[in-house]
C-alpha cells in the first residue's frame, strides 16, 4: 500500500512538472518576470542565459518590457533584447 502512494505521488510530480511553463534568458544580463499565481505575486529573476521552469498551474507573467501574458502551462517564455515572447 505505501509503495503505491509513493509510486502515485511521484507519477503526480512529474505530470507536474512536464506542464509547467519555462522561461530562457537569452540575454547577456539578468532580467526579471514578476509571476502572478493564485492572487501573489512574486520576481522570478533569471541570469544571463538561464532557463527555469515555473507556473505548473496557470499563471500570469509580466515580461520585461511590461507585456502581461496568460499562461497555462507548457510554454516556453524567450526573453531575447529585454523583451519576452511566448512561444
Amino acid at each position: 500500500m505505501l509503495r503505491s502512494i509513493v509510486v502515485t505521488s511521484a507519477l503526480l510530480a512529474a505530470v507536474a512538472s512536464a506542464v509547467a511553463a519555462s522561461a530562457v534568458n537569452r540575454d547577456s544580463e539578468p532580467r526579471t518576470l514578476i509571476v502572478t499565481e493564485g492572487g501573489s505575486k512574486s520576481e522570478l529573476a533569471l541570469g544571463a542565459g538561464e532557463t527555469v521552469e515555473f507556473c505548473p498551474n496557470g499563471c500570469f507573467v509580466t515580461m520585461p518590457n511590461g507585456d502581461l501574458e496568460a499562461l497555462s502551462g507548457g510554454e516556453t517564455v524567450e526573453i531575447v533584447g529585454g523583451v519576452g515572447r511566448v512561444k
